[in-house]
Order: structure tokens, then sequence, then C-alpha cells
């Protein structure tokens, strides 16, 4: 082979490699562009102003991709699937009551995430910050906005595990006193003080009253619904195997996910609702495991997220038993009835 036939064979494969890396490099552009781009039959999203006071409004955390994925968004409450108006304001888990919303983030750094929950007011804007000390799962605001609280993993990342460590957090919003952990709280079981070294606590739920509230208390392998008082820091055992409790409008009943003997280890979970003054449970119309801590859309109808194309879809059902679950929302979370 002569000199000048190598030179041009090596000059065309380097002609050939410089197209393959050109090919790669914009086949790679298209592919982060469609990533940025909500999918042509998804939600139809625009930036507006975002409120947790106007009526007839519901608002979650939008997953469906696109600029404003991760950002709370509004919706007729009438109509989860329709139009969505963005808020510019991202976060990981959401919920409003009152007025004020409570929405727990990531704070992104050059070695590793840290979390953060952000007390808003109406209009979603910063009242105060709070450190979380894992990756937040649950949220809750007090009917009077007065109290939220929040859950994070600070060991594992699933409830479905067999060794996870949580805490649950609780703070009155008008003097920003924070209860960083229930651990805190005097915990009565059987009409005595209980002590454990492994007791977790998650999945916060308030009654109207703002002194009482609902939790999960995890200890030596069972789980337990705990009714807390604010005033006087104690934690009363009320019944076995309830988890992410979710307390009526009403305050008579709680729904709950229940681990049920025979489903799957990763998928362990049926949603029940239980009424508070019999402790009868009443198995409701799903099927599939929830592993959610489910929101009371009215005094009869609950609504819950499954996951779903681009993380987590929206369904609804009745709270008796009755009916079937049908999707009201795809690429959505965290949901708060709010105005």
């Amino acid at each position: 082979m002569t000199v000048r036939t190598r030179l041009l064979v090596l000059l065309s494969a380097l002609a050939l490699l410089a197209g393959v890396a050109t090919a790669s490099v914009l086949h790679a552009s298209a592919r982060a562009e469609r990533r940025n781009q909500a999918p042509a039959d998804g939600p139809r999203i625009t930036p507006g102003r975002v409120t947790l006071t106007q009526p007839g409004r519901m608002v979650f955390r939008n997953m469906a991709w696109g600029p404003h994925r991760d950002e709370l968004v509004s919706v007729p409450a009438a109509d989860p699937a329709g139009p969505r108006t963005a808020s510019h304001v991202r976060c990981l888990r959401f919920y409003a009551a009152s007025g004020t919303g409570v929405c727990l983030q990531a704070v992104h750094g050059p070695v590793s995430d840290t979390y953060r929950a952000v007390v808003l007011d109406a209009s979603l804007h910063e009242r105060a910050r709070y450190d979380v000390p894992g990756i937040p799962s649950r949220a809750r605001v007090s009917p009077s906005g007065r109290y939220a609280a929040w859950t994070a993993f600070v060991g594992g990342d699933s409830y479905a595990g067999s060794r996870f460590s949580t805490r649950a957090a609780i703070v009155d919003t008008r003097t920003g006193a924070l209860t960083p952990s229930l651990e805190a709280y005097r915990v009565v079981k059987d009409g005595r003080t209980y002590h454990a070294t492994d007791v977790n606590f998650w999945g916060v739920t308030f009654a109207a009253d703002d002194r009482t509230f609902y939790a999960t208390l995890a200890t030596r392998g069972t789980t337990y619904l705990v009714r807390g008082d604010l005033r006087t820091r104690t934690l009363t055992v009320l019944h076995q195997n309830v988890e992410c409790p979710s307390l009526s409008p009403d305050g008579t009943r709680v729904a709950f996910k229940k681990r049920v003997a025979g489903l799957p280890g990763d998928a362990p979970w049926r949603l029940y609702v239980l009424d508070l003054r019999t402790l009868r449970e009443t198995p409701l119309a799903e099927t599939r495991s929830v592993d959610d801590q489910a929101v009371w859309r009215d005094p009869h109808t609950l609504v819950y997220a499954l996951p779903g194309d681009y993380g987590a879809d929206l369904y609804e059902l009745p709270a008796d038993g009755t009916g079937h679950p049908h999707r009201t929302a795809a690429s959505a979370v965290s949901p708060a009835y709010v105005g």
C-alpha cells in the first residue's frame, strides 16, 4: 500500500469517526430536548398565578416531562385532567390547607442532595424553612393552617422494606416552634408508658381542633395507629396494622394502607377505612398496592397516587368500599384541595 493510499484510508477513517461523533451528539441533544418537552398527548401547561385560596381548585406536583416538571400546578377541582397553571415552585411532596402550604424540596449540591421543608403562604411565597434529615415522603397541614408536618426517610428508602428509619416533624407555622421528631413524645400503649429503641413514626394527619393528630407508630415489626395530643405531647396507641393515616373531614374515620398477608413483599398494601368510634375496618375497592397517604376529596371520596408512565398518576374511589377506582389525572402526585 502506497503512502498516498494509506493517507486516504486514514482520512476516510477520521471522517467516519467524526460523523459518528456528530450523530451521537445530535441524538443526545434531541433526546434531552424531548425530555424537556411535554409529550404531544400530555396535559396543556402554561405558567401563571397559582394561589392556595382560589375557590374550586386543586394544586399538586406536576410530573409531566417538560419545563414545568416537579412544579406545583393548579387545575379546576372538578376537572383534574384539564389545563394546568404552573407556579415555578418545585416540590417533591406538598400539601396545603387554609392558605398555608408545606413544600418538601431537594437542594442539589456538588456531592449529594440535601432536603428542606418550606412553609408557604397563600401566594406560594416562603414564610419559613427547616432542614429535613432525609428523603421526604409525606406532608400534611392542619385544617386551620396552623400546623404543618412532614416525614423523611433517614435510613432505607421504602416503607416496604424490613429495615428503614423515619423522622416525623411538626411545626407551629405561627410561632415557628419545631418538634423535629415525634420520638420526643410519650407513647402510651395498653394504658402504660411504652419504651423501645426501635420506634419510628410517619404519616401525620391533623384534626380540626389544632390539638389532635394521628400518625403511624412502628415498633418490633408491627405498625399501629396512634392519636397524638399537641398540648400534652403524648401518643396513644389505638389500632394495629395501620400505615399512612388520613383523617376524614368530619374527623370520624381514617383512611389508611394496610399490610395484607399473602401479598408480595414489595407490594403488600391495600386501602382501608377505619371507623374511629367502633374500630371497624372497611376494605376499599382498589386491588392494587397503594403506597401513598390518601387525600379526602370530600367526605365520600378518596384520592391517591399509583405509579404511572411519568412517575405517578392520581386515582379516586368511594370511601365506603363500593364502586371502582378510576384515574383522574396523569403525571400528578401530592394533591391538595384549596379555596
